[in-house]
């Protein structure tokens, strides 16, 4: 007998059929299939056909067996029993929530007539009753199937080692303070030009700043963020910590225009700079890499920015990253 319960299947409802067509006993039954005696009595009991006009076909049918169960199953179905619930979640799936900001919310919002859970959505935007919605369109990765992420590979170079992440203090690594910055390069399609995006999240906050630049050289990429970043309080941009990719080669000008320090991650570990790379995939949402950024006004990207910045995130209580930003600015200040 199996340690993990799991459904009956059809070939196992056909066999039942057979076996209880030879008049076994129940015990019997269930050794052969290798289930629980309680397994099958429960099996019989709730997925046996009932026909009071006809009780000559009254019994039990494998097909029409798995038929009725596969049916209680999808009326059991939360979404399916509360439609309103399932429309809020269709709405918030549009608006590029994921299944764990909504559950998240719904929890601490306390709307929800009952507990839903992202494997519950998940499971709802990939069934087969509701995969004609599309609704892994509005995922993060948009898959058609549920499959295993990939990875990502970084650029190398060569660094300071006075700059090199493990010199990285103690303070920046657990976040337990604030004004300490990520970047990253969004690069599209090369045919459609040069120009790309600036990504940066502060890690504490995950509060988040999109930057168009014209091309991939360093120097108008570093003054871009310190125009950017000038306007804030010393306390509030401290550090960033970067990549080794060339685009980043002129980052002491980020200490002489605002007075950061940068750090740099080892060679073939994005981890290192998780906060930005997970923001990077909800950007990617909105600009997927064949995006023709002559289309794109800063503007714009400011836009997408407050909409980042106004969704709630699991790893600050479903706070959201605009919430958190502005309190430390104002308890720091």
């Amino acid at each position: 007998m199996s340690p993990c319960y799991s459904q009956l299947t059809l070939s196992d409802r056909r066999h039942l059929y057979q076996l209880k067509e030879r008049k076994l006993p129940v015990g019997e039954i269930a050794r052969q299939l290798g289930r629980h005696r309680s397994t099958i009595y429960r099996e019989l009991r709730r997925n046996a056909f009932h026909d009071r006009e006809f009780p000559e076909y009254t019994g039990y049918f494998g097909t029409i067996a798995d038929d009725m169960s596969k049916e209680r199953r999808r009326r059991l179905r939360k979404l399916r029993r509360h439609p309103q619930l399932r429309d809020l979640i269709i709405d918030r799936l549009k608006a590029k929530w994921s299944p764990e900001q909504i559950a998240g919310r719904l929890l601490i919002d306390g709307i929800s007539p009952v507990s839903i859970c992202p494997e519950t959505i998940y499971r709802f935007i990939y069934c087969k009753e509701d995969y004609p919605l599309g609704l892994y369109e509005h995922l993060p990765e948009r898959r058609r199937r549920r499959l295993p992420r990939g990875s990502r590979k970084p650029r190398g170079g060569l660094i300071p080692f006075e700059c090199r992440i493990s010199q990285r203090p103690d303070f920046v690594d657990d976040r337990s303070e604030f004004g300490h910055w990520e970047g990253d390069l969004l690069i599209f399609k090369r045919e459609l030009g040069e120009a790309n995006i600036t990504s940066l999240v502060e890690r504490k906050s995950r509060y988040t700043v999109l930057i168009k630049n014209r091309s991939r050289h360093s120097r108008p990429i570093m003054d871009k963020i310190i125009n950017a970043f000038s306007p804030l309080p010393s306390f509030a941009r401290r550090s960033f910590t970067f990549d080794r990719g060339t685009e980043f080669a002129g980052f002491r000008a980020l200490e002489d225009g605002i007075g950061a320090k940068s750090w740099f991650c080892d060679p073939n570990s994005p981890w290192q700079k998780g906060a930005v790379e997970n923001a990077n995939k909800r950007i990617r949402r909105f600009l997927p890499g064949n995006t023709d950024l002559s289309n794109i006004t800063q503007q714009q990207l400011v836009d997408l920015g407050h909409h980042l910045n106004a969704q709630p995130r699991k790893c600050l209580g479903y706070k959201t990253p605009a919430e958190v930003f502005i309190a430390h600015l104002r308890e720091t200040g």
